[in-house]
């Protein structure tokens, strides 16, 4: 459906007003999505991104600010989701041995195997392959990689 229509306007200033729109709406659309897959393994998609970061960096440990430094949502409040990850027992956090201020944290066998199942239940390339071709994909991620600079 065209954003017009999704969004109930017939008109924009220009198509640059347009583009725009059409990112923020495709975003909170695609976000939703995400949600609606996570949902049912009681996790956000802040808690979600945490823990593939400390997947990539497994077995070496993660600090906060690195976590902050890659994670998608840069407003996130990265230690609070860290607390809740080690309360649901996917992550662990260890003081550090050369630096007693700060911390170490790592991704549990708990939450290597939640990844896993997710990888295996979850195909998030499905709400755009059915729409894109592998080409037009290719494009988009081009063309959003330019508007950003």
């Amino acid at each position: 459906m065209e954003l017009k229509e999704e969004v109930k306007s017939s008109k924009f200033e220009n198509v640059f007003q347009q583009a725009l729109v059409n990112i923020f709406f495709t975003y909170h659309w695609s976000n939703q999505n995400v949600k609606e897959a996570l949902s049912p393994y009681n996790i956000t998609q802040q808690q979600f991104n945490v823990l593939r970061i400390l997947r990539g960096q497994h077995p070496n440990p993660c600090t906060i600010n690195l976590l902050k430094s890659r994670i998608i949502d840069k407003l996130s409040d990265v230690s609070r989701i860290v607390e809740r990850l080690v309360q649901k027992g996917y992550i662990q956090k260890n003081v550090n041995a050369l630096d007693k201020r700060a911390l170490d944290i790592v991704i549990s066998k708990k939450g290597l195997a939640l990844l896993q199942k997710l990888d295996k239940e979850i195909d998030f390339s499905a709400f755009i392959r059915p729409n894109l071709s592998e080409q037009e994909a290719e494009q988009l991620n081009f063309l959003l990689d330019k508007y950003r600079g």
